[in-house]
């Protein structure tokens, strides 16, 4: 079929847009508390849990996450779980967002001074209330900017579960191409539409930058 009419196109396109944003905002709401267990295990004084949390870092920031869904989805089966094209989607890249957000923090981290640290052991604290009262709520406020640019990494990074059967975004322009014989236009929809999701986060990180660097 060819007459589909431009309206149609982009009405299929941005229900599907609905499902990236959702996707999206699931992995890195997911992905960000399994990346703050992975940063307080990382800068942890036990070294096995700090060498863990190093491995599984270096594991999943050095492997494709292409492989990481197709992994998932066809490796949980395997032994008795069967994940719909959503779930394996939620899982590969939370996995993989975490991993980066990890990484990231451990950064802000590092950047605040050692006094800090001492300090606030002087004054007999734990470990985690190190943490919990002096470190972190310095680190955040460094952390916001890189944050906020991974994000648009993060949406991006959704067009691949379109791999596993997941109709988001890249998935329904794929099927509405195939429909219409009209790829050009299709996928040139598609890629206004995800540098209209990316394109505020993107403007907003640099913001940021430029604000904390002032300070």
């Amino acid at each position: 079929m060819t007459d589909f009419t431009l309206a149609q196109i982009l009405s299929g396109l941005l229900l599907a847009t609905r499902w990236t944003v959702l996707l999206s905002a699931i992995t890195f709401v997911l992905g960000g508390l399994l990346g703050l267990v992975l940063l307080i295990a990382r800068i942890s004084p036990a070294r096995w849990l700090a060498t863990l949390a190093k491995l599984y870092i270096e594991v999943f920031q050095g492997t494709p996450l292409l492989m990481q869904l197709f992994l998932v989805f066809f490796g949980l089966p395997l032994i008795g779980i069967d994940v719909q094209p959503l779930t394996a989607a939620t899982i590969g890249l939370t996995l993989f967002t975490s991993a980066y957000l990890a990484e990231i923090w451990r950064g802000c981290v590092e950047a605040i001074p050692k006094g800090q640290w001492e300090a606030s052991s002087s004054l007999a604290m734990s470990f985690l209330e190190q943490l919990r009262h002096v470190i972190l709520p310095q680190a955040a406020r460094i952390a916001i900017a890189p944050t906020v640019g991974f994000s648009v990494q993060a949406i991006k990074d959704t067009a691949l579960a379109s791999i596993v059967g997941f109709a988001e975004l890249t998935r329904a322009g794929t099927v509405i191409s195939n429909a219409t014989f009209r790829p050009f236009l299709v996928y040139g929809l598609v890629a206004l539409i995800y540098f209209t999701l990316c394109f505020p986060l993107s403007w907003y990180a640099r913001r940021l930058e430029r604000k904390l660097a002032w300070h």
